[in-house]
């Protein structure tokens, strides 16, 4: 029979936050794959265990799947752990994960902390809906043309973010998306966690220097579009407008305003309607 591959979440900081569960597989498995060893034996130290331990980071993964899976397929047990946090969630695994299972060895999730859920339980906007889109692109025009892709997404948006570029993309998501809420939290479980809302703007203004520790970010969705307003509303509108006695450009702007539409647009039919 083959081994199992346990993919088990570990704490995003305080070590407190791990499962009863997770303890216990990490104590039992034959081997466990880390991100970081020196990070992961911290976490096996305070909680008394010692069970082998290698390191499987991003530039060996590819590498060392395969020797990996041969174990597992002898019978072995094996814990992919992350630095912090649920495994998978922009960390490692991958092409281990892809090859178990193409191996028919079980794929088992021992679930616990993770910064993109702790953040979002907390957000204080709509986020009973949203995405993860992990790391942007680091350059700016990549970076923006991403944006750009999501600005009319309706659901809530959260990001990681290198704290050194954190000014960067407040400015970028800002110009991209509009001045939405955000919370953005640094260092969250930690001694130094803060937690900061506001619109994109004000955060801005409150970081425009880099920070320190791991940040995560979440954005509030786009607004939800007004309904389309049927031509002969626009006419009504705009002859109503005339009638009491406002002028072309006053009333484009006031119905563009409430409507939605541009104000090019309802200008533009408003002197349709005055040459017809």
């Amino acid at each position: 029979m083959p081994g199992v591959l346990y993919v088990v979440a570990t704490p995003i900081g305080n070590l407190e936050d791990v499962t009863l569960r997770a303890l216990r597989v990490l104590r039992e498995v034959d081997l466990i794959a880390a991100e970081d060893t020196r990070h992961t034996r911290k976490l096996l130290a305070r909680h008394g265990i010692s069970r082998p331990i290698t390191s499987y980071y991003d530039a060996v993964e590819r590498e060392r799947a395969p020797a990996m899976v041969e174990r597992l397929k002898d019978g072995r047990s094996i814990a992919l752990v992350s630095d912090a946090g649920t495994p998978r969630i922009a960390d490692p695994g991958y092409h281990l994960v892809r090859a178990a299972l193409a191996a028919g060895v079980p794929v088992v999730p021992i679930p616990g902390p993770s910064a993109v859920t702790a953040l979002v339980s907390i957000a204080g906007f709509a986020t009973e809906r949203f995405i993860f889109e992990g790391f942007l692109p680091s350059r700016p025009g990549p970076r923006a043309a991403r944006l750009a892709a999501l600005a009319r997404e309706p659901r809530a948006i959260v990001f990681f973010e290198a704290p050194g570029r954190v000014p960067a993309f407040l400015a970028a998501a800002q110009a991209a998306l509009g001045d939405r809420d955000a919370v953005l939290a640094r260092e969250l479980t930690k001694r130094h966690e803060e937690v900061l809302r506001g619109t994109l703007s004000e955060l801005a203004a409150r970081l425009a220097q880099p920070v320190r520790g791991e940040v995560t970010i979440a954005v509030a969705g786009a607004p939800e579009e007004p309904p389309a307003l049927a031509a002969e509303d626009l006419d009504a509108q705009i002859r109503a407008a005339r009638a009491r006695g406002e002028g072309v450009r006053d009333l484009s702007a006031d119905i563009a305003r409430r409507t939605g539409l541009s104000r090019r647009e309802v200008y533009r039919r408003a002197l349709a309607l005055e040459r017809g």
